[in-house]
């Protein structure tokens, strides 16, 4: 998938809760029969803590004998986590990882100095018709562990802590919040998690870390007064502790982490504090150099422009 910026933030000035900084919404894009929104990276904002890249998949539904098809491609820099609301992906990687992913589940793949990985539909689903619906994040990797070896990890459901609160159902999948912490092992403090708002819910976000946002997933939520649907990315501004109404049934993300330790560039699928690494990993993957994903015989060539 190609990593182009939207176009489109809304300065936080526009609305009256001083808190927001500014509203990114994702512009949609048809990947051949499958939508994503893209909200990160954003002209005006390319990273809420270790977050980069942020994609919004589906909700899609596949015809009968069609399904998700990304070939093999490569990876340097980051770690790729994928969550779903909805249907399953079959994951396999150079690791010689293949291992499906379902709602509630979590895919933590860090890449280091160089991984490839497909994420298909298996056959069993296309002969039967499936949905696809869930968040397809990277958080890039902090320079100590831009050129570790690359890794694999799946949490199932039961791994991740659940929070209940009266009209609220939190699943917490990387962070400390609300008096849990996840199991998730990441080397750069940030937060992630998945929350579920009945009408009427309130949820609290403390200023515990310093970069902070919310993405509607579906639903209506108001802030102090103004009023957002789904896909909009809320950016906070550090310090304020953040009350959030929700007007209906309300899916949300919250992302938020330390801010990065130093810019960083992000090409195709490559991220990375060095231009020079990119340029590097771009010929590594144009000469087949590379692991390559056992069983595959596919990949995505190296994009010319």
């Amino acid at each position: 998938m190609s990593h182009q910026p939207v176009e489109d933030p809304v300065p936080g000035d526009a609305f009256s809760c001083d808190a927001i900084e500014r509203v990114i919404v994702p512009r949609a894009r048809d990947l051949g029969g499958f939508e994503v929104r893209r909200a990160l990276p954003s002209v005006g904002r390319k990273m809420v803590g270790p977050f980069i890249f942020f994609d919004q998949m589906g909700p899609s539904e596949f015809l009968l004998g069609q399904g998700l098809d990304v070939r093999p491609h490569p990876h340097i820099g980051l770690s790729t986590v994928t969550y779903l609301f909805d249907g399953e992906i079959m994951h396999r990687d150079s690791l010689g990882t293949e291992l499906p992913i379902r709602p509630g589940e979590l895919n933590l793949m860090s890449a280091g100095r160089g991984i490839v990985h497909s994420e298909r539909t298996a056959p069993e689903l296309r002969g039967r018709g499936s949905r696809l619906f869930g968040i397809q994040a990277w958080a890039a990797l902090p320079k100590s562990h831009e050129e570790q070896a690359p890794a694999f990890v799946h949490y199932g459901t039961d791994d991740l802590p659940t929070i209940r609160d009266g009209g609220i159902r939190t699943r917490l999948i990387m962070g400390s919040a609300y008096g849990e912490t996840s199991p998730v092992q990441f080397p750069w403090a940030a937060l992630y998690a998945e929350a579920v708002l009945a009408p009427g819910a309130i949820l609290p976000l403390d200023a515990d870390y310093e970069e902070r946002a919310i993405y509607v997933v579906s639903g209506e939520i108001d802030i102090a007064g103004d009023m957002f649907g789904p896909g909009r990315l809320l950016i906070f501004r550090p310090g304020d502790r953040i009350s959030i109404l929700a007007l209906s049934n309300a899916r949300l993300m919250l992302v938020g982490g330390d801010p990065m330790d130093g810019p960083r560039h992000i090409w195709w699928n490559f991220v990375s504090s060095s231009k020079e690494r990119i340029d590097e990993a771009k010929q590594q993957w144009r000469q087949g150099r590379f692991d390559a994903v056992p069983g595959e015989t596919e990949f995505i060539p190296l994009p010319e422009v």
